[in-house]
């Protein structure tokens, strides 16, 4: 990029969407995502901790990296790209424009990080796969980390994670620091939730979030795809089997950085149609001159309502007996007999109880997500 992009924004974007000036990112963070956030960015003497940390962390190995074996966006190379990158900024109203390069590789896959400037970085797997309105999302995905300052948290996430792995041979040592690493990758997976809502307000096209989506999962053949099949799958995914499933699922999701993309694509379509979206939408949002004032018990309180919300709500076997148990459900050890096995069967004390129908037995565990936290989005958004 030239330097007078990096300082200003030169176009504006391509067809008319609406501007979001001044929005503060608590606008389209996930409760869980935003209580985090909140709560470092009131820690006294956070910034010279990182700035401390900066030091350490391999930020700058990645920088001439990218420099020196990628192809940075400009005026001059992919420019489509770099257009997409200025209207997104322009429409979030990020007043400095990231750094973004296009690195050759064929899976889908697409990152924000660095610790003082953050780097957006996209696979040429996921340029040939996407059509210019997915990508569109894809860039406002990666934008909204930025704005959020997930970048800072990435790059932290991707340094734990290869101290890790040093340091596997020592006994408490790697217990330890996987603790912290599984804790940052909940959190993480819930700021994809924050960026995929960051990427709708830039692109204002949900069924572009939801083909780019699908094409991250099932490639390059949306004509053999349809979007309501699609969310049926997450559907089933949430409430299908027994608790063995669900055990499963959270084995299954614990290493990932990234959500799974059907249930990606339920939430944020969950979200476009909440009154907050359509508040956002209408120019009523927080703004940014305004985080300052932000409650951390306040944010703590919300990310609270809504894992609770959540438990209610959810279909999943687990999640039923959670919230059966939160309620003092009677016969809870006759419920967690029945459902760990998928048999109905009587209850005890109070004669026959409803069969939940399934008799299935343990499904095979699908295949751990192979990337890990340094290769940016589960494809496509990181």
């Amino acid at each position: 990029m030239t330097e007078r992009s990096h300082e200003s924004h030169e176009n504006v974007p391509s067809r008319q969407r609406r501007r979001f000036a001044g929005i503060s990112s608590r606008a389209y963070e996930h409760p869980a995502d935003r209580s985090a956030l909140v709560a470092l960015r009131k820690l006294s003497g956070f910034d010279t901790v990182f700035k401390t940390l900066s030091g350490l962390l391999p930020e700058r190995s990645l920088r001439l990296l990218f420099l020196s074996d990628s192809v940075r966006v400009s005026d001059a190379q992919f420019t489509h790209l770099n257009d997409m990158l200025r209207d997104a900024c322009y429409i979030l109203d990020l007043e400095k424009v990231p750094p973004m390069y296009v690195n050759q590789d064929p899976q889908p896959n697409a990152m924000c990080i660095g610790l003082d400037e953050p780097i957006i970085v996209v696979t040429t797997g996921l340029v040939e796969l996407l059509d210019e309105e997915e990508m569109r999302a894809v860039i406002g995905h990666e934008v909204g980390h930025a704005l959020s300052g997930h970048a800072v948290y990435r790059t932290i996430l991707l340094f734990l994670t290869n101290i890790a792995l040093k340091v596997a041979w020592i006994p408490l040592g790697n217990v330890a620091i996987m603790a912290i690493v599984t804790a940052l990758r909940e959190w993480f997976r819930k700021s994809e939730l924050s960026a995929d809502r960051a990427g709708l307000l830039v692109g204002q096209d949900l069924q572009a979030s939801m083909r780019g989506l699908m094409k991250i999962a099932g490639g390059n053949h949306l004509h053999e795809m349809n979007v309501d099949a699609f969310l049926a799958q997450a559907d089933e995914y949430e409430k299908g089997g027994d608790l063995r499933d669900s055990v499963l699922k959270i084995l299954n999701l614990l290493p990932r950085s990234h959500p799974f993309t059907t249930v990606r694509a339920a939430e944020l379509k969950k979200w476009s149609e909440t009154r907050d979206y359509q508040r956002i939408m209408d120019g009523h949002y927080p703004r940014r001159d305004e985080d300052k004032d932000t409650s951390v018990t306040d944010s703590f309180r919300e990310s609270a309502a809504h894992y609770a919300d959540t438990v209610r709500s959810s279909k999943d076997p687990l999640m039923k007996l959670v919230g059966d148990i939160a309620g003092g459900a009677g016969d809870l050890g006759g419920k967690l007999r029945d459902k760990f096995t998928g048999q109905g069967g009587s209850a005890a004390g109070k004669g026959g109880g409803a069969t939940d129908g399934s008799t299935d037995s343990a499904r095979p565990e699908e295949p751990h997500d192979p990337e890990g936290p340094g290769t940016g989005s589960g494809p496509a958004g990181s």
